[in-house]
């Protein structure tokens, strides 16, 4: 059976970085395989994982609707089966993880339908993974429209900050009001120096999702940064990955 983990949280909190490393840590236990699912505009979960970008949703769904809009839709194919051809022919194939990229945001007008076709497109391709990894935008776009129906584990990431937890306790109060089925909720502090301070930690206490721990500032994210090196070959002697693991090691058993 498939499990989905989803990574939420306002921007820049370190969302992308967690969701690579957990991929990695997928990856080594062989938990496999896995569909890693990049929901943020910017498309780089594939920098992150060391993967190309082929194409995204947004390009599909923006050019289905166009052809539609004109006359020129392609004839004799239904346009489910047409947007799931589309769908996996920009799937990015890796060593035991696999990359979809969601794309820009929506253009004007109705997106139902094709909102609808992506969501059953994707039920269907995850069901061929043993993970399904999202990395959700900041605008929580796919939780509220229900592109991603059930989770198993949404982790919620935010930075040492009150703006921060308040974005956390946004998304916890967004997931009760949709009826979002999830598994289980956790909440995540990153780049902490030090111990967290006891007013941050009540704070975190209170969200209504319970705090897995925290994750150091690691330097040696920014150095990965400057020279564009993929965040899923940090190794054993970071400061990130090592808490990673161990937070995982406890969501996931």
């Amino acid at each position: 059976m498939t499990m989905t983990l989803a990574v939420v949280g306002k921007g820049g909190v370190g969302k992308t970085t967690f969701a690579a490393l957990m991929v990695k840590y997928l990856l080594e236990t062989e938990r496999t395989p896995i569909l890693a699912i990049d929901g943020d505009p910017s498309s780089n979960l594939n920098l992150a994982l060391g993967l190309p970008l082929r194409g995204t949703i947004g390009q599909i769904r923006e050019d289905t609707k166009e052809q539609v809009s004109t006359g020129t839709f392609q004839q004799g194919i239904s346009k489910p089966e047409w947007f799931e051809y589309q769908v996996e022919d920009c799937l990015v194939e890796g060593e035991g993880v696999d990359l979809l990229a969601m794309g820009r945001p929506e253009g004007p007008g109705c997106y139902c339908a094709a909102n609808n076709m992506l969501r059953n497109c994707i039920d269907r391709l995850g069901n061929n993974y043993a993970y399904v990894v999202i990395d959700n935008e900041a605008g929580m776009e796919h939780i509220s429209r229900q592109t991603t129906r059930h989770i198993d584990r949404l982790f919620i990431v935010s930075d040492p900050s009150y703006r921060g937890l308040a974005a956390a306790e946004h998304i916890v109060r967004l997931t009760c009001e949709l009826g979002t089925r999830i598994g289980r909720s956790y909440l995540l502090i990153n780049r902490v120096e030090g111990t967290l301070p006891e007013s941050l930690r009540q704070s975190a206490e209170r969200l209504g999702a319970p705090l897995l721990g925290v994750l150091p500032r690691d330097p040696a994210m920014a150095e990965y940064d400057i020279i564009g090196r993929p965040f899923i070959e940090l190794g054993d002697d970071s400061l990130i990955y090592p808490a990673v693991k161990e937070l995982l090691r406890q969501a996931l058993a």
